[in-house]
């Protein structure tokens, strides 16, 4: 059954007008936590050179973006894959390199560990320079962008007190002790952020 998001709908165009100058011209991206794969689907369409490989861990999000995939006639978007960052070993179950790795709201809406596995998995994934590259809403320095973000982020601690908008300051610390260089911060619309994060070259 294909599902569909509002938020994903909304967002879509911008991510992708910010992905264009940050992905790779050619190669394979990793999209994790891909929700119901409407994303993957249009950036598949946006981005005829590179090859998507979407992933969740709901099964009715694996549906849906199976169910999408089968709407379409080219073959630049493979089977959805189940993939658990909080599990230390899923970039094991990539058998090819990928080029760049795309996570969209991902980190506020699970545990911090779910931002440290994927920053762990990316590290063991990417090649140096390729990208991770994290959308969201994130605090700066400690500090909300915003106070609807601060407001957000006490909504979604009530719902489950491991949840939470992420400080950049700290995943840039943890991707630093995993090779990475330090985070780049790209502003986005409704006070969302894209963060970069590239390997270190030396």
């Amino acid at each position: 059954m294909r599902l569909t998001s509002p938020a994903a709908t909304r967002n879509l165009a911008p991510i992708g007008e910010k992905l264009a100058g940050l992905l790779p011209a050619t190669g394979t991206v990793l999209e994790v936590a891909s929700g119901p794969g409407q994303h993957v689907l249009a950036f598949a369409e946006r981005f005829p050179a590179l090859r998507w490989v979407p992933s969740d861990t709901d099964p009715r999000a694996l549906d849906s973006i199976n169910a999408w995939r089968e709407t379409v006639s080219h073959d630049r978007i493979a089977p959805a894959l189940t993939i658990d960052l909080a599990d230390g070993t899923w970039s094991q179950q990539l058998l090819h390199p990928v080029a760049a790795i795309v996570a969209i709201n991902v980190c506020h809406i699970a545990p911090l560990a779910v931002t440290r596995g994927l920053l762990t998995g990316a590290a063991a994934l990417l090649a140096p320079a390729a990208p991770l590259l994290v959308y969201g809403p994130f605090k700066r320095n400690g500090a909300h962008m915003v106070p609807s973000n601060a407001a957000f982020d006490k909504s979604l601690r009530a719902q489950d007190p491991s949840w939470g908008v992420r400080d950049e300051t700290k995943i840039n610390s943890i991707a630093q002790e995993l090779g990475f260089a330090a985070t780049v911060w790209h502003d986005m619309p409704s006070n969302n952020a894209m963060l970069e994060l590239r390997k270190r070259t030396h």
